[in-house]
């Protein structure tokens, strides 16, 4: 992989790291403002605490969804720091570049992404 692609690809998996932990700090932000816990605090019914409940829980996820995509920036700079960064963890081969530029911190090649989807995906794993 060349030096430029490996500098740019550093620099956007640095930036978009940044923006997931200010998400974060967001999400973490609004789910301690009291707005929905006074509301339900004053009508006190099922729908209120429902309502509570439901903003809890979205918080949660975007949480959860954003520190599980930290998790595959870090790997990809931990992948690019020892240099199996564009290795294919299943078959070896180099990941495209085009791959790589569109989906930072892709682990296989678009074959065997292809396979793993089949047999191993969640709703959390990134698709093509």
């Amino acid at each position: 992989m060349d030096q430029q692609l490996t500098t740019d690809i550093k620099a956007r998996l640095r930036e978009r790291a940044n923006q997931l932990r200010e998400e974060i700090r967001g999400t973490l932000a609004r789910s301690s403002d009291e707005s929905h816990v006074r509301i339900a605090e004053l009508a006190r019914d099922e729908g209120d605490d429902s309502f509570s409940d439901l903003i809890v829980d979205l918080n949660f996820a975007d949480i959860d969804r954003d520190a599980q995509e930290l998790q595959r920036i870090d790997g990809a700079l931990r992948r690019l720091k020892d240099g199996t960064y564009g290795e294919c963890v299943d078959c070896g081969a180099d990941i495209p570049k085009a791959r790589l530029e569109a989906e930072p911190t892709a682990l296989r090649c678009v074959n065997c992404q292809e396979k793993f989807e089949k047999t191993h995906a969640s709703p959390n794993t990134p698709t093509m």
